[in-house]
């Protein structure tokens, strides 16, 4: 069976930066005007124009245009372009040639993809092309407001900067877990830190991150809003095993992710100003 063609007409703006790679510019792959016809055949076109001798540019544009309406032959190119066959002579030009397809195709909603060596192409959501427009609302405090092991208060703000990476580059479940292992985190420290007793004999790495939300609630340092939705963010975090993914039938989105980064934040915040009177 034939695969369907993910991709969609594209705008004019970025076949001018396709021509732009497939060309070589900005010190990217360098293609002489004859071998862009031999590259375009590689990736399957039929029928190529000989190469007129105007700008390269120019000319490789023309022929994109020509076939604007046509998906599967714009996604031929796009694949070919992110193929290592292409690059055997500099293989350092492939990661280089993907990153600045994608700066620009993402706006379109898709992005390539080289996993194992097999070039495909994906949609993803054209916001990420802006990601400190979607980042998280700052924190009211540092991390070692709250924790006051520093070594544990780096590890722990390195699980928060490994989040924003992931966020950043949408990869939302990987975001949402690693936030989750980061609430589980801050809070195991902080109750032992402030009242071990409140874990009653059960062992430290025993203790669920549910049992830890509900103690944190009960004396105080988690507001009740912060309570209810951690819960929430608890239950995404499990999607660390696919199959409760599979099973809820559900794909967290950057939504979900926005949600999930306000109940963190706003947990953070709580934990580093204590209410009067809390233990």
């Amino acid at each position: 069976m034939t695969q369907q063609p993910v991709l969609g007409p594209l705008d004019t703006n970025t076949l001018e930066e396709i021509a732009r790679v497939i060309c070589g510019d900005d010190h990217l792959y360098y293609r002489k005007g004859y071998e862009i016809g031999r590259f375009l055949e590689r990736a399957g076109w039929k029928r190529v124009a000989d190469y007129d001798g105007e700008y390269r540019k120019d000319w490789t544009h023309e022929l994109l245009t020509e076939r604007r309406e046509d998906p599967s032959e714009l996604e031929k190119v796009l694949l070919r372009l992110a193929d290592p066959l292409e690059y055997l002579d500099e293989p350092e030009q492939l990661p280089k040639v993907i990153a600045a397809i994608n700066t620009f195709l993402i706006h379109e909603g898709y992005r390539l993809e080289n996993p194992g060596g097999r070039p495909r192409l994906v949609t993803c959501d054209p916001s990420l092309a802006y990601p400190g427009q979607r980042a998280p609302v700052e924190l009211k405090a540092v991390m070692t407001d709250i924790i006051g092991d520093p070594a544990m208060a780096q590890l722990l703000q390195r699980r928060l900067d490994e989040a924003r990476t992931c966020h950043a580059n949408g990869a939302h479940i990987a975001a949402i877990i690693m936030l989750g292992s980061l609430l589980e985190g801050v809070l195991l420290t902080t109750v032992l830190a402030r009242d071990p007793s409140l874990l009653g004999s059960t062992p430290p790495g025993q203790v669920s991150l549910k049992t830890l939300i509900d103690v944190c609630h009960r004396v105080g340092w988690l507001d009740a809003d912060v309570d209810r939705y951690a819960h929430e963010l608890r239950e995404y975090r499990n999607y660390v095993h696919p199959h409760k993914e599979i099973r809820e039938a559900h794909t967290p989105d950057h939504d979900t992710l926005n949600v999930a980064w306000q109940v963190v934040n706003a947990a953070l915040n709580d934990l580093a100003t204590p209410k009067p009177g809390t233990r």
